[in-house]
């Protein structure tokens, strides 16, 4: 008999643990509207259905026929004018709300919850913002010029690769990374001794968002590789035509 309590208490924790599954993970770009899936297998258009924020915020509420857009009160400031839901979703149990003009403060847990059948579904949102990148040139030194990528971000921190002219990704010191909340900030330094193009690369890939800046950098006492080519090619076409005058002229003196 005392092994029943436990068996209730175990099953008890489950069902906890299943209902607070954290639920999918979306990603938006600052500015986006973004969709919050939440749905159940029957007509909801005469229930109520909530949305909030971290536990606290109320995002949205429908009920009967009536919502936060216009008719009822309590919708947290943050979200007001920015939330709506799908009308001719709710007879097939559709409860998913739609977020316009997302903002970074917008990223956090989202649960959707059914009142009758208190039936709870969870959403985990993260905002960010494309990151905005400088290049510079730095200086020069003895055996080379040094180069500066720096990027600033929200959220999405990306991944940043300094590169030559050709795409080859060029070594360089470990990156320099600060972060304060959802803001970040990396600083990649390299050094190159010969002139050409080079660019700094950042790529975000929860967003699939790639910007890079340009830039030529002269080398003293150095020379580009297409430079040194064409001087090859040059000096090989004077040799054979060297070699054909030379000729030439040794058959007119036979």
């Amino acid at each position: 008999m005392e092994l029943l309590p436990l068996c209730v208490c175990v099953l008890m924790w489950a069902a906890a643990a299943s209902a607070e599954e954290p639920g999918p993970e979306i990603t938006v770009i600052e500015g986006h509207d973004v969709t919050l899936p939440c749905s159940i297998s029957e007509d909801i258009t005469a229930e109520r259905f909530d949305w909030r924020a971290d536990g606290q915020k109320e995002v949205y509420v429908y009920e009967g026929g009536l919502s936060s857009s216009k008719d009822l009160s309590g919708q947290h400031e943050q979200f007001k004018g920015r939330v709506s839901h799908f009308p001719g979703g709710l007879k097939d149990g559709n409860a998913s709300i739609k977020i316009s003009n997302t903002k970074v403060s917008d990223s956090g847990k989202y649960s959707c919850e059914f009142r009758r059948t208190n039936q709870k579904q969870h959403v985990k949102l993260l905002v960010g913002t494309i990151s905005k990148l400088s290049f510079k040139i730095l200086g020069e030194t003895q055996d080379g010029v040094n180069l500066e990528c720096e990027v600033h971000g929200e959220t999405f921190r990306p991944e940043v690769q300094l590169m030559d002219g050709d795409g080859n990704i060029l070594p360089a010191e470990k990156p320099k990374i600060s972060e304060t909340g959802r803001s970040y900030t990396i600083i990649v330094h390299t050094k190159v001794t010969t002139s050409g193009n080079y660019r700094c690369v950042a790529t975000q890939e929860p967003i699939k968002h790639q910007i890079y800046d340009q830039n030529y950098v002269p080398v003293p006492g150095g020379t580009n590789t297409p430079v040194r080519l064409y001087v090859v090619i040059a000096g090989l076409c004077l040799a054979l035509l060297l070699g054909i005058v030379f000729c030439i002229c040794r058959t007119r003196r036979k």
